[in-house]
């Protein structure tokens, strides 16, 4: 599990010291104890460690011997006054860190921006189609990826649970303890928004939430990396729509919010939970490999629309959930090629196997999937 993400995580730390973020129940912890070998490893979620650190923060610098190359701090964000120590001995004794949580807000209001040139940032996310031996689409579709909902005997009973487990832990994390009322209807009217255009005055009417707060709220959601904000890539020659698109993490998580256990064929929420899992795919290769390739979507005021533009469209992407695409599941690939010069057209799609619409290049989704933790779409 997870072996791209460890790969990520070794050729990061042959440079550079390592922010690894993600979501809680993304295999974090799993990934620092088996494919990392610390010379010491702190555990902030131990109330022993956390109790001793918190109240001096300078002991981790006396823990320390010469010896001690490696060292991994799990859960940092809870205590950010270590980022003070852990530059200095990044700066003083050239000591790499592997320093791992679940959110970046509270880090960002402490130390992350004097460590931004001594550390990588590397993203957990769920797992990928290129980690999975015996990938099975509807079920990634239906119950997402997270490592603990995939291996479970019932993943619908472990997606509840993490529903509700994330509801309370995030909300006292990010001290939003008094607006749990309004924050729990707002993940509701969120999960909704999945996949779409966001407008944050219709999801606060639906939520009974001020709009202002609406914002705050997805950039909760967006700092946790529980969701993502795609923005909209503006080509001159026609006037594409200037709200972002809105994607939760994970599919499951999205149906377990909604109390949608099941995902029928051929419904929109089958189409959404498809074009959903695409860019996951693409999310987890950009976090892993480094790129700062932008991923965005072109939408116009009449309908014309390409799901995903990576770069200024070396790789445009269209998402169809159909199992035999044709010209007609193109047309906003055509609709970007007349307005824009683009690299290459691609169709994901179901189709069994890939084949040609012209320039478009259709390509079955797992073939896809591979292709893509494969760096074959790089740009």
């Amino acid at each position: 599990m997870h072996r791209l993400a460890a790969d990520a995580l070794h050729q990061h730390l042959q440079r550079k010291s390592v922010f690894l973020l993600g979501p809680r129940r993304t295999g974090k912890s799993f990934l620092l104890r088996h494919q990392c070998r610390a010379d010491r490893a702190y555990d902030l979620l131990q109330s022993d460690v956390y109790q001793r650190l918190a109240a001096r923060p300078w002991l981790l610098r006396e823990d320390l011997g010469p010896n001690d190359r490696l060292v991994v701090v799990d859960e940092i964000q809870k205590i950010p006054a270590l980022l003070d120590e852990v530059h200095g001995l990044i700066e003083s004794r050239d000591i790499r860190f592997v320093l791992s949580g679940s959110s970046a807000r509270k880090l960002r209001r402490a130390q992350v921006p004097t460590l931004a040139g001594r550390a990588r940032l590397l993203a957990m996310f769920p797992l990928v189609r290129a980690e999975i031996a015996e990938f099975d689409l509807d079920r990634a579709l239906r119950f997402g990826l997270l490592p603990p909902v995939w291996l479970a005997d019932d993943p619908w009973d472990e997606l509840k649970s993490y529903a509700g487990e994330y509801l309370h832990e995030e909300i006292r994390a990010e001290a939003l303890a008094r607006r749990i009322e309004g924050f729990a209807r707002f993940l509701r009217s969120a999960a909704l928004t999945h996949g779409e255009l966001v407008n944050f005055e219709s999801v606060g009417r639906d939520s009974g939430v001020p709009a202002r707060t609406v914002r705050e709220y997805y950039q909760v959601l967006v700092d946790t990396l529980l969701g993502d904000l795609v923005e909209p890539w503006q080509v001159p020659v026609r006037k594409a729509v200037s709200h972002g698109k809105f994607y939760f993490f994970d599919n499951g998580v999205v149906h377990a919010l909604l109390g949608a256990r099941d995902l029928p064929e051929g419904t929109v929420a089958y189409g959404t939970a498809f074009e959903a899992w695409v860019h996951h795919e693409l999310r987890a290769w950009l976090a892993r490999s480094g790129s700062d390739l932008p991923l965005r979507f072109w939408r116009t005021a009449d309908g014309a629309e390409v799901d995903f533009v990576l770069g200024d469209g070396s790789v445009a992407i269209e998402v169809k959930a159909t199992k035999a695409a044709e010209t007609r599941d193109a047309r906003g690939l055509r609709a970007l090629a007349e307005a824009t010069p683009l690299g290459r057209q691609v169709l994901v799609s179901r189709d069994p196997s890939r084949r040609r619409i012209g320039p478009v290049e259709v390509w079955p989704a797992a073939e896809f999937a591979l292709a893509v933790a494969a760096g074959e779409f790089g740009g």
